[in-house]
């Protein structure tokens, strides 16, 4: 019986923590059977020497019979009750305040002359465990109240722990020295119990040899009350044979019948008394104390001497059923135990797998990680209303429970750690950005810094996030910063605005010719063209209507690309020609720029040429798979040859825009 089921039996309060009470290994030496519950009489043994003379000798019929053992399926001796239902020693009282007090006496029993009892051991590693953890959640949460960061708390290792894990290991070996010196000390008693009932054996020869050896019996009989345990296997069988000798020397007596009568009497009168005590034993609401009296009433009815022989029977039969309703309720009572233990664990298995499961669903950001939290708290309050499992699966079941926590707690933490160091890192770079956007608010390099400006901005959409306030705080100063300056440059180039709307309508006008050729379906190349490039050489337009007109724009040319059946290669070199204001809008870097990527192409595209050129040199016809590779190569050849005019086509129409441009400055100095 563990120290659970042994605190459950007496009645006593069993607490359990779910997260923080440590792991308490015991050893099968600490399940020792007690010593005072190690014999079991089958029958009841006769009268003293003191009111049966030597001398006397009573009728054979009178003697014993071995009729009154008791059936073992029916008897309550404490050795015939299963192991793990023996009598528990009874736990120290006292109620323990402090560690401090459960450590010192934790030393008393690692040093003193007591010998430590099991519950008592259990008792106080539950509640220094318990003591020690309600301390440390008390700093901690000290600690949190004083502003301090729950991920920097730093857990102070407990000297008291450490001292009170030491003086438990002594503890320990004393008990496993007090198991082996009883097993010893059983071993020992069986010896001198076996070498007694020889010595009764070979007194009942005949009535002449009884009445010699009478009061060498008597002692024999107090030498073997006076030897305690032997080894419960042998414990049963010892005793009968022990007691079938008893008998048979009894018989061999021929005892005055006068003091014979008054011997069952005094018996028959303490026997009563035993059976009354039995039955009461069933109004009794602890059923496991009623247990343990019991087996101290089977102690004494096994002490007591014997009755008359017309009454054994009836008084046996008396008190063994008293005793069965005794043993009926104790069964039942750990029958109940268990099964309370079984639905604990299938409880605790069904918390298990929903806190793994939870631990598995994907967390996409920090309310999912909330979320999880809560349900996870929830499930551990939930846990701790529940009581033990049975006692091999309940510290498994306790490590699959915490495991599956400490493994989602752990992810958390680190999401959580990993989340702040980005925050930090964004939030540098958008202070770098805005420090940027401040040196440049006050800029009359209106082209440039717009340009610079813009930039700023897609960068800023590319940061991650930040802390809201901070967020609020460094766009707040970089929208400020560049707002001056846009405010400044439109006030600077207010005029610049009438020439855009000037712009505006041309454009339009061009856009509504276009859609007449496309309406009236009688359209040449030549004039889409014209159109196109009249289009291409209008400037800028107000910013706002820059991407609905060139939609409407692309609009019209794809109908009229359509119907003129222009090839791919041409409508992409068009595309490019008109997309080539909006990239000229960003200054002439970015023409260079896109001229560059440009001759990088053409000459990468050269190069692929040239490689699939000398490969098709190495290939042969001679084959049906062979041709067909080198018609998929020319195929690919012919391919890159167009993309390599179409991309002369493109570094030429750049070409044409870089001297559009110049021509343009030239003649406004």
């Amino acid at each position: 019986m563990d120290s659970q089921d042994k605190a459950q039996a007496q009645g006593k309060p069993v607490e359990e923590n779910v997260v923080d009470t440590p792991n308490v290994e015991t050893k099968a030496a600490e399940e020792a059977v007690n010593v005072e519950n190690a014999e079991v009489p089958a029958v009841e043994e006769p009268a003293p020497a003191e009111e049966a003379p030597a001398e006397e000798a009573a009728p054979a019929e009178e003697a014993a019979p071995a009729e009154e053992a008791a059936p073992a399926e029916e008897a309550a001796p404490a050795e015939e009750a299963p192991a793990e239902e023996a009598p528990a020693e009874e736990a120290p009282k006292k109620v323990y305040k402090t560690k401090g007090e459960v450590l010192d006496r934790v030393v008393e029993l690692a040093h003193g002359e007591e010998i430590p009892s099991k519950d008592e051991v259990d008792l106080l590693k539950t509640v220094f465990y318990k003591l020690l953890v309600a301390e440390k959640e008390a700093l901690l949460k000290a600690y949190i109240d004083g502003g301090g960061d729950p991920e920097k708390y730093q857990i102070v290792p407990d000297e008291e722990e450490e001292k009170f894990k030491a003086e438990m290991s002594l503890i320990k070996e004393r008990r496993a020295r007090q198991f082996q010196e009883l097993e010893t000390e059983k071993a020992e008693n069986l010896k001198r119990k076996q070498a007694i009932i020889e010595r009764i054996k070979a007194m009942v020869t005949s009535p002449e040899s009884a009445n010699k050896s009478y009061q060498e019996f008597k002692r024999l009989q107090a030498e073997w009350r006076e030897i305690r345990s032997v080894p419960a296997e042998k414990a049963s069988e010892l005793w009968k044979t022990y007691q079938h000798y008893v008998e048979q020397f009894y018989d061999q007596l021929r005892l005055n019948s006068e003091a014979r009568e008054y011997d069952f009497r005094k018996n028959l009168e303490i026997k009563t008394k035993l059976c009354e005590a039995a039955e009461k034993l069933a109004e009794e609401t602890d059923v496991i104390s009623a247990f343990h009296q019991l087996q101290e009433l089977h102690q004494q009815y096994r002490e007591a001497g014997p009755v008359a022989k017309d009454l054994r029977e009836q008084v046996w039969a008396r008190f063994k059923a008293a005793s069965t309703v005794i043993n009926k309720r104790h069964q039942q009572h750990f029958e109940e135990l268990r099964s309370r233990e079984e639905e604990n664990l299938a409880r605790k298995t069904a918390l298990c797998e929903r806190v793994e499961a939870i631990a598995k669903e994907e967390n996409k950001g920090a309310a999912d990680w909330e979320r999880h939290t809560r349900e996870i708290i929830e499930v551990q309050k939930e846990w701790k209303t529940i009581g033990f499992a049975p006692q091999k699966m309940n510290v498994r079941i306790f490590e699959r429970f915490r495991a599956a926590c400490d493994d989602f707690f752990g992810r958390k933490t680190q999401f959580f750690r990993e989340m702040k160091s980005r925050f930090a890192e964004n939030a540098e770079k958008k202070r770098k950005l805005v420090e940027e956007a401040k040196s440049l608010q006050d800029s009359t390099d209106w082209k440039a810094t717009s340009e610079r400006l813009a930039e700023l901005q897609r960068q800023w959409k590319t940061i991650g996030m930040v802390p809201k306030k901070l967020g609020d705080q460094l766009w707040a100063e970089f929208l400020g910063a560049c707002n001056k300056f846009f405010e400044a440059r439109n006030a600077a180039t207010a005029g610049t605005r009438n020439e855009e709307r000037d712009n505006l309508a041309k454009k339009r006008d061009v856009i509504a010719r276009l859609k007449a050729l496309a309406e009236s379906g009688d359209t040449s190349q030549e004039q889409v063209q014209e159109l196109v490039d009249e289009y291409n050489s209008i400037g800028h337009v107000p910013y706002r209507e820059k991407d609905k007109l060139f939609k409407e724009y692309r609009e019209v040319l794809d109908t009229l690309y359509h119907e003129l059946h222009i090839s791919v290669s041409r409508r992409r070199l068009d595309n490019f020609r008109s997309n080539l204001r909006t990239v000229a809008d960003k200054g002439a870097s970015a023409l260079d720029n896109e001229r560059t990527r440009l001759m990088r192409r053409y000459d990468q595209l050269k190069q692929e040429i040239q490689t699939y050129e000398n490969n098709l040199g190495f290939l042969t016809a001679s084959s049906k798979k062979g041709s067909s590779l080198i018609d998929e190569m020319q195929r690919k050849v012919q391919k890159l040859k167009d993309e390599l005019e179409l991309v002369r086509q493109k570094i030429k129409a750049i070409d044409e825009a870089e001297a559009a441009d110049d021509d343009n400055e030239s003649g406004e100095d």
